[in-house]
């Protein structure tokens, strides 16, 4: 099913991809990266091994779109993602989907915006969303956001996405909007790089001071592989998907 609107903004769009015969399916939201500034939701390596995987499994596979840099700060388009799961749960019912089975799952940027939205309930709730069950974040090196703003590895693409005000970055921080009412997450992280995994692990260790369930999964691969792999056979996939289907069940 493509380009259902959420919003009235022409990129605030997402497509579905449904199961041969869903019954109260259960649903994965799928956020693209991009820099914040870049990508679609059917851009290569973001949809086929994943549809391919979890479609068979009785999944629905949703695929968003987003209102992006220059015109819309990070904080917004998270807000956009909300708004998408608000949607997605109201139209659940019509593809035969369960509406309170919907799980985040993003890459890069998108990765960054799904743990924002699981992480801050205050976002989900004004978007009118129910609180969704868990998050799958495929290698964000900002979920500390003030941390990464020190030595951003990519300046550019950081500073055009973040700009110059610690209140913007404290605002759309994961970890620094990480409360007790945040949902379960896994932060798969490229073992290539140096600051995804360090940032799991300390969303991690501040969500175990807070009672919520989170935990951190290296993997030797780049950080495209990360996101194109993903449904493909492997220990990798294998171990998202016990995940996933903890919090779907």
């Amino acid at each position: 099913i493509r380009e259902v609107a959420y919003g009235d903004d022409p990129r605030q769009r997402y497509d579905v991809y449904l199961p041969a015969q869903p019954q109260r399916a259960p649903v994965i939201l799928f956020v693209h990266g991009g820099g914040w500034a870049n990508g679609n939701k059917d851009n290569p390596g973001v949809v086929e091994n994943k549809a391919a995987y979890w479609l068979p499994k009785g999944y629905v596979l949703v695929s968003i779109n987003y209102r992006m840099r220059p015109d819309t700060a990070p904080i917004d388009q998270a807000r956009d993602v909300a708004r998408a799961l608000a949607d997605v749960q109201k139209r659940a019912p019509s593809w035969k989907a369960e509406p309170a089975n919907v799980l985040l799952m993003g890459h890069s940027a998108g990765a960054h915006l799904a743990a924002l939205v699981g992480a801050s309930p205050t976002l989900w709730r004004e978007a009118g969303a129910t609180r969704p069950r868990g998050v799958v974040s495929l290698d964000s090196g900002a979920l500390d956001v003030p941390q990464t703003m020190q030595r951003p590895p990519l300046p550019g693409i950081y500073q055009r996405a973040f700009g110059d005000d610690r209140n913007d970055w404290i605002a759309a921080s994961p970890y620094h909007q990480l409360t007790r009412d945040a949902v379960p997450m896994l932060f798969v992280c490229s073992s290539r790089r140096k600051d995804a995994c360090p940032q799991g692990r300390a969303m991690v260790d501040k969500a175990k001071t807070l009672g919520v369930p989170m935990e951190v999964l290296p993997e030797d691969l780049s950080h495209g592989e990360v996101n194109r792999d993903l449904g493909l056979p492997s220990g990798y996939t294998s171990i998202v998907d016990a995940f996933v289907r903890k919090q779907l069940q």
